[in-house]
């Protein structure tokens, strides 16, 4: 049985009382790391070769992805962040390291692990518009001394912070022997722990504060659609997950807040222009983390990144979000 609970905006002087307190907040982030290209032009013409447009680039770039990008969203609000990942020993892992440099973040706990490719997804777009996606990657676990290594960092991160994200990707790098050391680790330490998942360890992270999946990934965890005004099943679910709380993105509806004591709350998105929802999701980890670290509510951390989801996707492409837009969005 559930219990609604009420959720309300977050006010000015909320959203400013919240910004100070996250400020300086250390946050270890372990897991997939991430190399986003963007191919940006113009298609006027299809290709004499097959039914396809023919892109004339004329801009290139490249952004953090996946952890590294939730960890550059939290050094965007004042945070330091702890990251945790591998790379390949390859050009792209060598752009992902100064990539990350640039961003003012360390690369202290980047692990480089020879023949394993970096994962890379070059997105080319046109008059505003996604037109294809490329993904260069491989999902094998990691395994052997390179996990042994990675198990040693995560450990050494983890106790120097004041809270631990896991941001899964099914990319190789979170296998199971790597969250159960990292929660334990964790959980000793009695620091938060912000899981986001995906499909193959997605019952493999007892003990998390927060769970976050989105919908898709709920969906398939549940073996069905999930309609948001028949959720009989997602006590039962959380019971099973082992995480004090369940919160589930649901793009334009916002966001489900669900307790372990069967408090629930339904958070409105931002009415507001979307230009794109890529990298919504890792923004929505990385200030859950923040105010949790600052020791906010489960309602009042929710409510905080619901609101910097909703800067996030009127940017163009991966981009993080700062105090002074937050600020910006609730006044």
């Amino acid at each position: 049985m559930t219990r609604p609970i009420e959720a309300t905006p977050l006010s000015a002087a909320q959203v400013d009382a919240l910004l100070l307190r996250i400020a300086g907040k250390r946050i270890a982030v372990v897991g997939d790391l991430m190399l986003d290209r963007y191919l940006v032009g113009s298609a006027d013409r299809l290709s004499p070769e097959a039914p396809v447009p023919v892109v004339s680039v004329a801009e290139r770039r490249e952004a953090l992805g996946g952890a590294a990008n939730v960890a550059a969203n939290v050094a965007a609000y004042g945070g330091t962040a702890l990251l945790v990942g591998v790379v390949g020993d390859d050009a792209a892992g060598g752009t992902l390291r100064s990539a990350l440099s640039a961003a003012g973040l360390s690369e202290a706990g980047v692990l480089t692990v020879p023949g394993r490719p970096t994962t890379v997804k070059t997105r080319i777009l046109a008059r505003g518009q996604q037109l294809l996606r490329v993904d260069e990657e491989t999902d094998a676990p990691l395994e052997g001394a390179p996990l042994t290594e990675l198990i040693r960092r995560t450990e050494r991160a983890v106790g120097a912070c004041d809270a631990l994200v896991l941001e899964d990707y099914d990319k190789g790098a979170l296998v199971p022997a790597l969250i159960r050391a990292a929660v334990a680790a964790a959980t000793a330490r009695n620091i938060p722990v912000v899981v986001d998942p995906k499909y193959r360890n997605f019952f493999g992270y007892a003990g998390a504060t927060v769970f976050k999946p989105n919908r898709p990934e709920l969906a398939a965890a549940l073996g069905a659609a999930i309609d948001t005004d028949r959720l009989e099943a997602l006590p039962a679910l959380l019971q099973q997950l082992g995480a004090a709380h369940l919160l589930v993105t649901l793009g334009a509806e916002g966001m489900l807040l669900l307790e372990r004591g069967g408090g629930m709350a339904r958070i409105p998105a931002l009415s507001r222009e979307v230009y794109d929802v890529s990298g919504a999701g890792d923004t929505v980890t990385a200030w859950l983390a923040g105010a949790l670290a600052a020791g906010a509510s489960m309602l009042d951390a929710a409510r905080l990144a619901n609101l910097a989801a909703g800067v996030e996707v009127g940017k163009r492409g991966v981009a993080v979000v700062t105090p002074v837009e937050m600020r910006a969005a609730v006044r």
